[in-house]
């Protein structure tokens, strides 16, 4: 029976981190993957989707991090809850997120629809990529229900010390987006030949199969009668409040960060397709060779938490070190690869070998930015696992303003190459860094009550 009752309370070592980030990184390598192979199958279409695909993906992206943000404050609290061994309480807080997850949801493809044209029609200066990215805006802002209610179980799971579920929902969803982007962009085995429209579909489709594999595996596995996850269908007013005000702040934050991060396309766009195309493959890059670093990132979250929730604050800043020694090193390691073997990543885009010389100086850029997020995301969310998510958004409103003013001075006022317009990642991660490692110094946060 204990089998399948794993301990809700954690231990501070390299074995336990290792349990809980890896799993993790599998499930944050899902929209990794989606956005990756969108854009891989959009390369091969033609560059001017592979460009717009920019715009349109961290536009979604937005959206998506205002769910991560919601799913930080959920996995925070539900972790507290474990660390207290407080099961009852769990089941409450992971339906509340949803109700609030499917409310945010709404209100994104309502905005998508009334008011992003009036501001992308402004902000973009080709005619045809504000018509192209509209029209696949209002496909693709339709899977945002599946993957809120995805994200959810990453709080659950990832909250509950169960994390080596993840991994089915990640496999469904991206078996299921690579054949559907195959299918429907070129119009294979009898399909309609979508092009860029087809890449919208098919992350629907896939978002919705990865939602429902996990929700099954969770049925499957007692998860949901453990927890009594729907034993009641009633708003609790007070989880709610509880969610909100946890929550809220991590929102803000994530939609910020990635708001940032448009408005810093829009400026590439500025500068003609192909500087779009190349920035959109160093997002891919950044993305997909970042998610062992967000992972533990999620775990320093998690575990602070729990750490917390035991009574055991004294080992809060050993925990993060560790954290910190492990992600450092595995990011060391991938950004070799990629610093030795950079031609081979740039090449899947099926662009020619002019795109590729290009883009070369703004992916070693990127690398050393890597490096620097390795450490940086890991304090900011060991932050966020204190329970002090205000603090948080405080850290990243200062980073973003940092970030937003130099790219504006860089790419906009001075129209310098976008080789130097990538270096405000080292200024984004530095300030991340130096403000979360004061806080957690400080010792500020061992007052905290969530």
């Amino acid at each position: 029976m204990a089998l399948h009752k794993p301990g809700l309370q954690l231990e501070v070592s390299n074995q336990q981190i290792l349990k809980i980030a890896l799993p993790i990184s599998l499930a944050l390598l899902v929209p990794q993957l989606n956005f990756i192979t969108n854009n891989i199958f959009l390369g091969h279409y033609n560059e001017q989707s592979l460009a717009i695909a920019s715009i349109t993906g961290v536009y979604y992206l937005i959206f998506a991090g205002i769910g991560y943000g919601l799913n930080n404050g959920l996995q925070a609290l539900i972790s507290r809850r474990a660390g207290e061994n407080r099961p009852e309480e769990i089941g409450k807080l992971f339906s509340q997120g949803v109700y609030i997850a499917l409310g945010i949801a709404a209100i994104g493809i309502l905005l998508t629809y009334f008011v992003a044209p009036a501001i992308l029609h402004r902000a973009l200066r080709s005619e045809l990529t504000y018509i192209e990215a509209i029209k696949f805006l209002r496909i693709r802002i339709w899977g945002l229900p599946f993957l809120y209610i995805y994200q959810m179980r990453n709080a659950l799971l990832v909250g509950t010390n169960q994390g080596r579920y993840l991994v089915a929902g990640t496999l469904a969803e991206t078996l299921s987006n690579i054949f559907f982007d195959y299918v429907l962009i070129f119009g294979n085995f009898g399909f309609p030949e979508l092009g860029f429209n087809g890449a919208a579909f098919a992350s629907i489709i896939a978002e919705f199969t990865g939602m429902f594999v996990i929700f099954a595996v969770i049925h499957r596995k007692g998860i949901s009668k453990r927890f009594s996850l729907f034993k009641s269908y009633k708003i609790d007013r007070y989880n709610s409040r509880l969610i909100a005000s946890m929550s809220a702040p991590l929102v803000f934050q994530h939609a910020i960060s990635i708001i940032s991060w448009e408005f810093f396309y829009i400026l590439v766009e500025h500068h003609g397709e192909r500087d779009l195309a190349i920035s959109n493959t160093m997002r891919n890059i950044f993305g997909f060779f970042g998610v062992l670093t967000w992972s533990f990132a999620a775990t320093a979250n998690t575990m602070v938490s729990n750490i917390i929730g035991q009574g055991k604050k004294h080992e809060v800043i050993p925990l993060i070190h560790r954290i910190v020694r492990l992600s450092a090193v595995l990011s060391l390691i991938v950004c070799l690869l990629l610093n030795l073997m950079p031609s081979l990543f740039l090449s899947v885009y099926g662009q020619g070998p002019d795109f590729v010389a290009q883009a070369l100086p703004v992916v070693r850029v990127v690398s050393l930015a890597m490096m620097l997020m390795s450490f940086a995301t890991v304090w900011l969310n060991a932050v966020t696992g204190t329970g002090n998510s205000r603090i948080t958004l405080s850290i990243e409103f200062i980073a973003i303003i940092l970030y937003s003013i130099y790219v504006w001075v860089v790419l906009e006022k001075y129209k310098l190459s976008i080789t130097y317009g990538w270096m405000s990642e080292w200024l984004y991660w530095i300030s991340i860094f130096t403000f979360s490692f004061i806080y957690i110094r400080s010792g500020k946060w061992k007052g905290k009550v969530i």
